[in-house]
């Protein structure tokens, strides 16, 4: 099975780290896996977004053009990617900082306000995890433990002391739901 994955929002606000930390949880699992950052010139608060493709199998092309999930860090990312999810597809929201709801009827859609959770866990720079952790309870490829192993496994020793809050993130932001089809 493959899953097309893109995450999306502005530079600084770890969109690329959060599919790279995907990438290495499911590379461990003995998943196929592909991570394509792609960002704008700017150091923040340009447009950032990657793309994961994970699968059993091998993987013929990195390439997305509708994914079976999105995250949506920003507006500009809703409005350039709710209408490519194929439908029966998941999209995730941060309603933190987007103000209008999604209008498709046939995707499961799940509004996440993850800048407040990662504020109340006390660093707001954990809003990507929350909104991982959200993407991965909503989707049958890893459990929730393989993000927790590629936390431990792959940051680096100085970031270690942050594990911790990173998994409080991704549990919280587990918690939250797609809501079926309508």
């Amino acid at each position: 099975m493959q899953t097309d994955i893109i995450i999306s929002g502005f530079g600084g606000q770890g969109v690329l780290f959060a599919g790279q930390l995907l990438s290495y949880a499911a590379m461990d699992e003995g998943k196929n896996v592909t991570w394509i950052p792609s960002y704008g010139p700017e150091m923040r608060g340009g447009t950032a977004n990657c793309t994961v493709v994970v699968s059993d199998e091998e993987i013929g092309s990195p390439m997305v053009r509708f994914p079976d999930a999105v995250i949506v860090m920003n507006l500009p990312s809703l409005d350039k990617y709710e209408s490519l999810v194929k439908p029966g597809g998941l999209l995730v929201i941060n309603t933190s900082i987007i103000d209008r709801k999604a209008t498709r009827t046939d995707i499961r859609v799940v509004e996440v306000p993850a800048n407040e959770i990662a504020e109340e866990i006390g660093d707001r720079r954990l809003t990507n995890m929350v909104l991982l952790g959200c993407l991965v309870s909503n989707l049958p490829i890893l459990p929730l433990a393989a993000i927790s192993k590629a936390l431990k496994e792959h940051l680096p020793a100085r970031h270690q002391k942050l594990i911790p809050a990173n998994m409080q993130a991704i549990e919280k932001g587990a918690s939250f739901q797609a809501a079926p089809v309508r």
